[in-house]
C-alpha cells in the first residue's frame, strides 16, 4: 500500500485551460469544471465530476484533484457550484475550510 501513496503524493496536478479541467500528467484521473453565469457579470465554477480509474483509486489523487480546483478558485474569487457528489459528500466535508467558496444562492434553471 505504501508504493500507491507514494505514488498519489507524486501525482502532479496540471490545469488544462482549454479542456475546463485539472488533470494528472497522463491525464488518466480529471476533475471537470465548467464556468458559469451565476448574475450580472459574476461567474462560478462549477465543479461537475471527477474521475480516477479503478487502478488509481484509494490514492488520494481525488483528494489532490480537489486541492489544486479549489486553490484555483480561491485565487480567482470565484464561488464553487460543487456539482460532482465526490466533492459535494466527500470532500468538502473533510475539508470544510473550504466551505467558506461554495456558492450558497439558488441557481436559475436555463431549460
Amino acid at each position: 500500500m505504501a508504493g500507491k501513496e507514494e505514488e498519489a503524493s507524486r501525482a502532479e496536478i496540471k490545469w488544462n485551460e482549454k479542456a475546463e479541467r485539472f488533470e494528472t500528467e497522463d491525464r488518466e484521473a480529471f476533475l471537470q469544471y465548467h464556468l458559469v453565469q451565476i448574475g450580472e457579470g459574476k461567474t462560478a465554477m462549477d465543479m461537475a465530476h471527477t474521475f480516477v480509474p479503478r487502478s488509481k483509486r484509494g490514492m488520494g489523487i481525488a483528494a489532490k484533484l480537489c486541492d489544486a480546483a479549489f486553490v484555483h478558485a480561491r485565487s480567482l474569487s470565484l464561488p464553487v457550484i460543487p456539482t460532482c457528489s465526490y466533492i459535494s459528500d466527500t470532500y468538502l466535508p473533510k475539508n470544510p475550510a473550504w466551505s467558506s467558496l461554495v456558492y450558497k444562492e439558488e441557481l436559475k434553471s436555463s431549460m
